[in-house]
């Protein structure tokens, strides 16, 4: 390959400024060392203390019938196997509180003994009974005792206002032990799951503050263990809507929770079994990299004017520290009417790619009449081993990296998911002095190969994100991705890996193009926020990328922006919620970078891509553009939702320019409880002149049917 001339690569990508990438790699190494540390101390601290033996607990004390509360008592399959029964102690009538019939204690609250009376069952019946020392005579065998009416009654402790109680305790140096983990291995939740919006509404409405809302996705038990944090806050604050939500997270998680005296075992079956079928009509877009997609974010899939059709399943199965998850699907699209000839060179041309073979033809480029295509896809399917807050797994698994709902800067679903190796911290870790500054901290790492690229052939690419917490309303993160190697450019190898993983500096023309190439370096910052006075309200956040610069900090006029709102509801209506982004990758820099700068570089010029398709944000190369989502509710899974999305391409990087403007509207509703209807109908006008002459318009009809199977469970006895 002969070199490219060193002023036109210095004058789009302005390498000289040296060690830019050292303070992002020192802090990724100190990351790394630090946490490996603190692993081993949280794995040693959370070791469960003896079980308590009858002997060690005082003997239980009767309680007069009329002193106790009007609240149902516990049932057995409603226990927590690790909950402990206590005696209550009496109080004094300035202590007595009032607490209603339908307010939950709180988690601090201690249980109190059922009342003795004969028209009560007896502890044998119920199948529970307080522990007794050895010394004290048998407690069934006592005569009823009751008390004289000047005896106190015994009554709970006041009910703790909520805001006084810490949301998340791992906010605290002191509680780290206390970070909710265990042993069990656990598959992720995919990133198109509905499980999504209802979590993120739970947290917009100042709940769930163990999530980390930039890291998709979340495996079972990792959304578990947020939902049992946050459970006592929702119940204490008799928030109809989020209580409702927080039902419907822990019904679709009851698999994991099996009762009173017994852990998770084996889980296993069919998870989901679905259906879409659509019908488009009039012309449609379908370059990802140039022009625009008429359907954004649906795992790169084909579609084409006329029916389609997906059809598919998905399987679960957790046994102990394994999991493993596949989703496959059927995929039929009818022949599309692609670029001519001449269309096909030019936007090749502007990629700086000669189009003839290997390059034609061209996942980037959809030239001439591509055929109808039908056939089987692995959407997911990847294996997963969990260790000490880990899932360390291998295959097909998704990612979206970033606050936003409509687009991921630096991943999406927008492209297939890759094959990859993948070692992602999927609870919170606390680590020493880092921790005490910044707050809990996640981390996700993985590397695997692309497909689609011939320009050079076959490159590998790698992401690395940590992400904290400082406070429960506030999250930040920073993520970067590498891509690199290619059949022709350098060989794919361990020596090249850790080359592009510690490339601390600026490369000069001649390395860009020799095999000492670290790669396309790109980086991407985010945060969310939940404003002050208006914590369950309104959550503000914003998603950016840079291409070779350490972060989009440093280089604010060089990266592109994804900001966004989010009302979670709206005082008086409170089942509707409204969110609204913008999303631009134009940068300001210069009046026009023929889109050879976010998403593009000079050696892998078929960039950000996977099979054709953007991995980030579907906004693509040196566009503008946004979206506007109202949505209500009529119940937490199921709602009617009104969907504006606009995309405008400048003329100076596609001729003539490039126009979108889509309306949806979306309808999702439980036919019964394990089948969901989801259906949408989206009418789109754009203009693409370099395409086609004029405005165009094209509609889309979809239904989908989705069946739920109830999973097969085996629980293990806790005494195992």
């Amino acid at each position: 390959m002969s070199a490219r001339p060193l002023p036109r690569y210095t004058s789009f990508m302005r390498l000289p400024r040296p060690l830019r990438h050292l303070a992002s790699r020192i802090s990724v190494i100190a990351l790394l060392a630090a946490a490996g540390i603190p692993s081993f101390a949280i794995a040693q601290n959370q070791t469960q203390p003896p079980a308590q033996t009858p002997g060690s607990a005082p003997p239980a004390q009767p309680a007069p019938a009329s002193s106790l509360p009007s609240i149902p008592a516990p049932t057995p399959g409603t226990l927590n196997p690790t909950t402990q029964t206590q005696p209550a102690q009496p109080a004094t009538p300035a202590q007595q509180p009032s607490v209603p019939a339908n307010n939950p204690p709180t988690p601090s609250a201690q249980t109190q003994p059922a009342a003795t009376n004969p028209a009560s069952p007896t502890p044998a019946a119920s199948g529970t009974s307080a522990p007794v020392a050895p010394s004290a005579p048998d407690q069934l065998e006592q005569p009823i005792q009751v008390p004289a009416a000047s005896t106190p009654p015994s009554e709970l402790p006041a009910a703790v206002p909520a805001a006084s109680v810490p949301a998340i305790a791992a906010f605290a140096p002191s509680a780290s032990p206390s970070l909710h983990t265990d042993a069990l291995g656990s598959a992720y939740i995919p990133v198109d799951s509905p499980i999504y919006p209802m979590a993120m509404r739970l947290y917009s409405m100042g709940y769930l503050d163990s999530a980390f809302i930039s890291m998709r996705p979340w495996t079972r038990r990792s959304l578990l263990h947020m939902l049992d944090k946050t459970s006592a806050d929702v119940m204490a604050e008799a928030d109809p809507e989020a209580e409702a939500i927080l039902a419907k997270l822990q019904e679709y998680l009851a698999a994991e929770t099996p009762g009173s005296g017994f852990r998770r075992g084996q889980v296993w079956g069919a998870e989901s079994v679905y259906t879409r079928l659509m019908g488009i009509g009039g012309p449609v877009l379908r370059d990802s990299y140039h022009l625009g997609q008429t359907i954004s974010n649906d795992y790169g899939r084909p579609y084409s004017t006329g029916f389609n059709n997906i059809t598919g399943f998905s399987t679960l199965n957790e046994v102990g520290r394994f999991s493993l998850y596949v989703r496959g699907e059927y995929q039929h699209a009818p022949a599309y009417s692609g670029y001519t000839l001449t269309l096909a060179s030019k936007l090749s041309n502007l990629d700086e790619i000669p189009f003839a073979p290997p390059n034609d033809p061209q996942s980037t480029i959809p030239y001439g009449n591509t055929g109808s295509q039908s056939h089987f896809d692995l959407e997911e399917a990847n294996l997963s081993f969990h260790f000490w807050g880990h899932e360390i797994s291998g295959g097909k698994s998704d990612a979206w990296l970033g606050p936003a709902m409509g687009g991921g800067m630096a991943w999406s679903d927008n492209a297939e998911d890759i094959y990859s190796f993948r070692i992602n911290r999927v609870e919170p870790l606390h680590i020493p002095l880092l921790s005490d500054l910044l707050g809990p901290v996640r981390y996700d790492f993985f590397v695997g190969s692309l497909k689609g690229h011939t320009f050079p052939n076959d490159p590998w690419i790698h992401s690395e994100m940590f992400a904290f917490r400082p406070t429960k309303n506030f999250e930040f993160g920073f993520q970067r991705s590498i891509i690199w190697g290619g059949a022709g450019h350098e060989p794919v190898t361990l020596h090249t890996f850790l080359q592009s993983f510690f490339s601390f500096s600026d490369t000069t023309a001649t390395e860009k193009y020799s095999a000492k190439d670290p790669g396309a370096r790109y980086s991407a910052f985010n945060f969310s926020y939940r404003l002050p006075f208006l914590r369950r309200y309104v959550t503000l956040y914003t998603d950016s990328i840079c291409h070779d610069d350490v972060t989009p900090i440093s280089a604010p006029r060089r990266a592109a922006y994804r900001p966004g709102i989010y009302l979670s509801h709206i005082p008086g209506l409170e089942k509707l919620d409204f969110r609204a982004e913008a999303a631009s990758t134009d940068t300001s820099t210069l009046r026009s970078l023929n889109g050879q700068f976010n998403y593009y570089e000079i050696v892998q010029r078929q960039g950000y891509t996977n099979k054709g398709f953007i991995m980030g944000d579907w906004i693509g190369r040196e566009a503008k553009g946004g979206q506007a989502w109202l949505t209500w509710h009529l119940s937490p899974n199921e709602w009617v939702q009104l969907e504006y999305l606009n995309k405008k391409t400048p003329k100076d990087f596609i001729p003539g320019g490039t126009t979108q403007n889509q309306f949806t509207v979306d309808v999702v509703k439980r036919l019964r409880k394990d089948i969901e209807l989801n259906a949408w109908l989206q009418y789109e006008r754009w203009k693409a002149p370099i395409y086609k002459t004029g405005q165009q318009n094209d509609t889309v009809v979809a239904v989908q049917i989705k069946f739920f199977p109830k999973l097969h469970t085996v629980p293990e006895s806790v005494a195992k």
